[in-house]
């Protein structure tokens, strides 16, 4: 269980990271006048929480391995 707790915690990161790159690149991203659409403001604060879940996750598996090894 541990283990897939990190690899979700990684492969989080790995799809998030490209997710606001794509993101970022995006036309719909970005109003004419260079300021952010709400569509960059919420899918932004969609990947913050994932990172933020994906990283606590990992953390999780990553103390779970740990433990295991102690044993």
């Amino acid at each position: 269980m541990a283990l897939f707790l990190l690899a979700f915690g990684v492969w989080s990161w790995i799809i998030w990271i490209t997710f606001v790159k794509n993101l970022w690149a995006s036309d719909n991203s970005w109003a004419p006048d260079g300021s952010a659409t709400a569509f960059f403001v919420v899918h932004l604060v969609l990947a913050i929480v994932s990172f933020v879940l994906g990283t606590i996750i990992g953390v999780l598996g990553w103390r779970g391995l740990r433990a295991g090894r102690k044993v």
